[in-house]
Parts: C-alpha cells; structure tokens; sequence
C-alpha cells in the first residue's frame, strides 16, 4: 500500500519523489525511466532483488541507470515498509543544467557500464543531502528553479568524487557520455550481470536471433555456453579467493540452485565446489 506519495518538477520534468509504503503492493510503483538514486529513510531490511544483496535497509542508497528497475523492485519486495527520497537524473535535464558542458571531475567511459544498480552506505554528505531535499518537500512555496537546477548540480558532483565506488561514478559519467560501444565490448561488460541471452540481445540493440548469429560470428560458440563457461569461471574464482557460502555464489551468478552449480561445475572442473574450495585450502 502506497501510504504517501509526492513529487516536484522542473520544466515539467520529475526532479524529486517522496513515497511512504508498505509492502506488498497491490498496484505497480510507477517511476521515471530516467536513471535515478534513492535514498532508504525508513526500511525493514527486506530484499529488493531476487539476486544480491540490495536491500531496504534504512541509511542506504541505490544508484540505478533505470527507475523503471527500481519501481518493480520496491513494488515486488515482500512484506516490510520503506520510506524514501528519489532523486531522478534526466540525462537531457542535467545536460541542459550543466549548459551542455561537461561536470567537473567528469571523463569519459573507458569501459561500458556493467552493474546497472548499486547500493551503498549513506556518508555524511549524502545524508545532509536528502536532508535538504526533504525540506523542500515541506516547503514548496519557496522552490524556484534556481534552487532546484543547484541541488541537481550538487548530487551529479557529489556522486562524481565517491570515494571505493567506481560503479557509482560509472553511472553518472554515462550520464554525460558521448562514446559508443561494439558489440564485444558490450557482452564482455555484461556476461555475468545479465538476466537472460534476450536481456543481453536488448543491451547491445540487436534481435535475439540476429544477437545469436552475430555472437557466433565473433565467438564461435553460442551465448548460452558462452555464458555458463564464463560464470562457472567466475564460481572457480570466488571459492578460490572468498569464503562466502557456495550457494550465495551461485545465486549471485544465474544458478538456479546449488545442485543445478554442483552439475556444471563438475561437469567443468571434475570434482564438486566444495571439493575444489577444500583443494585450495588444505595444503
């Protein structure tokens, strides 16, 4: 049940929302395309993705490049509460605050973008931030869009200099970018991130069968075993380096359950995860 929501614009454009819920919802959350980041007032911990760790966890954040991600989150998060501030980044919008220039500390993409949501940790700055925001929510008579353009202005800057989050500054450099990718560049970036072959086919703005011809061409093998080589891969790494539970890695990485990650990677490595971790740890 949406309890409280509330929104303000500039130039007919959603700049910020306050929303007050509990969960489940009986009605989608319906948000902004546009990339955005929230900021958890009030949450119970509950998990908003089916896959890693993000969670309604008050004094978080979450960067996303698409609210309308965020929206199915939080609107098919299981039973709990949640209040937030949202800030949307409309890339047109902030490219004509910016007046076509380009922020400070801002370069170009090297890489594309290969996490599409991130949450961390609300610092201090972030914290006085929506602070701010909230305020405005309690006074619309004095927002100008003077206002409004400078707290745009600041949170871009702020999120520019975040200290250990590369995926957050990676975000709202796309924001600014100017540099396309090729086709390999794009699948390399999101092999072990994407949902499905068809999320992927939609990444690199190809139809599935003509994304399935051409990954052929290149890789010589199909998507699909592509994907599962390099995600069994990716297991044989962290049970190698971390010590986080097996079926948590698996998860993580597109495995339905542990026994369907136990069959591939034997089928792979020869032996069970388990018995691969113990071959690295017991010298």
């Amino acid at each position: 049940m949406i309890k409280h929501q509330d929104q303000i614009s500039l130039n007919g454009t959603p700049v910020f929302t306050v929303i007050s819920l509990e969960t489940p919802l009986q009605e989608a959350l319906h948000l902004p395309s546009d990339a955005c980041y929230l900021y958890i007032e009030k949450g119970s911990g509950q998990r908003l993705a089916k896959a890693g760790n993000i969670l309604a966890k008050a004094g978080t954040v979450i960067l996303s490049t698409c609210g309308l991600t965020v929206g199915k989150m939080i609107s098919e998060q299981p039973k709990g509460i949640m209040d937030s501030i949202i800030v949307h980044l409309n890339r047109p919008l902030l490219q004509q605050i910016f007046e076509d220039d380009k922020p400070t500390l801002w370069e170009e993409l090297r890489t594309p973008i290969s996490q599409y949501v991130v949450q961390t940790a609300a610092n201090e700055l972030v914290n006085f931030y929506f602070e701010g925001i909230g305020r405005l929510f309690e006074n619309k008579a004095a927002i100008s869009d003077t206002i409004l353009k400078i707290k745009l202005k600041e949170i871009v800057l702020l999120l520019l200099q975040t200290d250990n989050a590369e995926s957050i500054r990676q975000i709202i450099k796309s924001l600014f970018s100017e540099r396309t990718f090729t086709f390999k560049e794009l699948v390399d970036a999101h092999i072990l991130s994407a949902a499905s072959i068809e999320n992927l086919a939609q990444l690199t703005n190809y139809s599935l069968s003509t994304f399935k011809r051409k990954f052929k061409e290149i890789y010589d093998t199909s998507p699909g075993k592509y994907v599962l080589e390099k995600r069994l891969e990716k297991v044989a790494e962290s049970l190698r380096i971390s010590d986080d539970a097996i079926s948590h890695i698996g998860y993580d990485l597109g495995f339905e359950s542990p026994e369907h990650l136990s069959r591939a990677f034997k089928k792979k490595y020869g032996s069970s995860p388990s018995s691969y971790r113990l071959s690295f740890t017991v010298k």
